[in-house]
């Protein structure tokens, strides 16, 4: 969960949300629903966007098990790649499926800035060590 957190803030700080309002967007990415959260009905957790999300979230998740070096800057740049990755895989899914000009309007801005961060990441693991 730490790490999960701590990426949760790299990605708050990122996009300049400030830390408090992201982690508390990104508070349970990738954890159970609180137990005080409704139980979402089965007619809502089907269909093309929720499969789309789920694949992209279980790829993210699955790309994030980095083989760990033991250097802390480069194992943070290597574990954001996917992070970063994934959440442009959700923007995607989100013009693709979603409707709300605001959700889509972020959505385009979550891939520019994701892109932009993903090829700084990467020339950083370019350089030698």
């Amino acid at each position: 969960m730490k790490h999960r957190t701590a990426l949760a803030a790299a990605l708050a700080v990122s996009l300049g949300l400030g830390s408090g309002a992201a982690l508390a967007q990104h508070a349970g990415h990738g954890s159970a629903p609180a137990a005080s959260a409704p139980a979402q009905p089965q007619a809502q957790a089907s269909g093309a966007a929720t499969q789309a999300y789920r694949d992209a979230m279980a790829r993210m998740h699955r790309n994030m098990d980095i083989p760990y070096t033991g250097n802390a800057d480069r194992d943070f740049a290597a574990g954001m790649i996917p992070h970063h990755q994934g959440a442009i895989d959700m923007a995607r899914i989100e013009l693709q499926h979603g409707t709300d000009p605001e959700m889509r309007k972020l959505a385009e801005a979550v891939i520019a800035a994701q892109e932009q961060e993903i090829a700084q990441l990467r020339a950083y693991l370019a350089r030698p060590r």
